[in-house]
């Protein structure tokens, strides 16, 4: 594999890890947003799952978003009975989203992301330095 290869691996996981900080930013921001109709659901967590493609021009396995799909754990109810969202006997459904999971698994995804810069950078600077030796 040549240096444009392992850019291009790298730069795949940081556009990976760019759509999973997207979704974990959405669930961040519902993270208390509730249903507008009486018993109705609230937002649910979305979760962003990876797969493996061979790319050919590269000849190597790079990353990619296999699809953002959302979170079945149950809601939690929070007692509220002027909520217009309550249902009859007060209880609210809150998003199933806990935000401190969502902060630690966004300090993951932006240190993977760091850590794939950390590689293209790497590559780009033997590649100059490859260049200024053929000259």
């Amino acid at each position: 594999m040549d240096l444009f290869g392992s850019m291009t691996i790298a730069a795949s996981g940081m556009l990976a890890q760019d759509e999973r900080i997207k979704v974990i930013s959405e669930n961040l921001a519902n993270a208390n947003s509730t249903a507008l109709t009486p018993g109705g659901s609230p937002y649910r967590r979305q979760v962003v799952s990876f797969k493996d493609h061979f790319d050919r021009k590269v000849g190597a396995d790079v990353v990619q978003v296999a699809g953002v799909s959302t979170d079945p754990s149950p809601f939690p109810l929070h007692y509220d009975p002027g909520n217009p969202a309550a249902n009859a006997q007060g209880y609210v459904k809150m998003p199933n989203v806990n935000p401190l999971i969502e902060m630690v698994d966004l300090r993951e995804a932006e240190r993977s992301y760091m850590a794939n810069m950390s590689a293209v950078n790497a590559a780009k600077t033997m590649l100059m330095q490859t260049v200024s030796l053929l000259q």
